[in-house]
């Protein structure tokens, strides 16, 4: 069995060119483009070799075909700044995730979607909406990710090589997903998380494909999401300092900017105010990152209960689990939050025929 789909995916995923493999594989490119394009079938030898060159389980391209991410279907952060080598593999990250998430909706009774679309309001109205929906009233949110998770949304997060992507969501199958990068501030995972459920909400299947304007109305949905007119108004932000500012960004784990940036909008700052206030943020390093924050980058709970479930009662490590992916264990750390703990052997016994419940608290 060879599945040349998953021999493409594989390249694209490691971020290879055909002659790059060629290189590494030590097989012309005429011949891989070949066996992607099922004019040929590669050897047993040949195929443990690509494999090598790959850094993936031979099982992996004798698996079926899986269920792949189509670019018309995501929502990507500033994507005209990325190139399709970052692009590809963003994509073929997601699929992995996604064949993670139906392997577990076949042991798990995973909590369903549960999100209201609003396609027809503006961020303002829509992020109101979201909050009356699921019950949250104005306060600051606890955990942006178990938050989403309670509520159906598929989180994981994207491979360590993928730097230059924030995030990215899309719709599969009535699941939505979500997909993050660890490597930047809790603050600004929050604002992803919540950007990325903007999309969700605003740029689901209504409006697809995304008009030029999705990008920004994403992130006024955050911003308010995040920061409710109301809380805020609450809090007598009204021509704030920087301290004050700095002071009110904690309670609501917001990025200094984007909490100053959220009082102009609401008129709390004038022109004026707020530029001499981002300037002085700026000053401080509060542009890129936010010096001496406490607030932890959020993971994953959905995903930890799993684990612990996994390791429990179904006896499985996480070798397990990536085999039954065909994937190695670190590959399967990256989409997990590094919740892998590789170390653990299992029993390898089989689980019990019903689905055990997944309850999830966003707090």
């Amino acid at each position: 069995m060879f599945t040349p789909e998953r021999l493409v995916l594989a390249r694209k995923r490691r971020r290879m060119t055909l002659a790059e493999l060629a290189r590494r594989s030590g097989f012309s490119a005429q011949s891989i483009t070949a066996f992607e394009n099922h004019r040929k079938v590669p050897s047993k030898e040949t195929l443990s070799s690509l494999a090598a060159a790959l850094h993936y389980p031979l099982a992996f391209f004798e698996a079926p075909r899986p269920a792949e991410l189509q670019l018309d279907a995501v929502s990507f952060r500033a994507p005209s700044k990325m190139t399709a080598m970052e692009r590809d593999s963003a994509l073929t990250s997601g699929t992995a995730a996604m064949s993670l998430n139906a392997w577990l909706e076949g042991l798990f009774k995973l909590p369903r979607p549960n999100l209201p679309t609003c396609p027809h309001l503006n961020p303002e109205e829509a992020a109101e909406r979201v909050r009356a929906f699921w019950g949250v009233g104005e306060e600051p949110l606890p955990n942006t990710v178990h938050l989403l998770e309670a509520n159906g949304v598929r989180v994981f997060s994207l491979p360590s090589d993928c730097l230059d992507i924030d995030a990215f969501s899309t719709i599969e199958s009535g699941t939505p997903y979500v997909f993050l990068n660890t490597r930047k501030t809790g603050e600004r995972g929050r604002f992803d998380a919540a950007h990325e459920l903007g999309h969700l909400i605003m740029h689901c299947e209504h409006r697809i494909p995304h008009g030029r304007n999705s990008e920004g109305e994403a992130n006024d949905f955050a911003s308010a999401f995040l920061m409710p007119r109301a809380g805020i108004l609450a809090q007598q932000l009204h021509g704030a300092s920087v301290e004050r500012i700095l002071s009110a960004k904690r309670r609501w784990g917001v990025s200094a900017m984007a909490l100053a940036y959220r009082l102009r909008k609401l008129g709390l700052l004038s022109e004026w105010r707020y530029n001499q206030a981002a300037k002085e943020l700026a000053r401080r390093g509060y542009r890129r990152s936010e010096p001496d924050s406490a607030l932890s980058r959020e993971s994953s709970q959905l995903l930890s209960k799993v684990f612990e479930a996994l390791r429990g009662p179904l006896k499985m490590s996480p070798a397990d689990v990536a085999a039954e992916l065909t994937i190695f264990p670190e590959e399967l750390n990256e989409y997990v939050f590094g919740l892998v703990p590789a170390a653990v052997q299992g029993g390898g016994e089989q689980g019990p025929p019903v689905r055990p419940e997944l309850r999830l608290v966003t707090g």
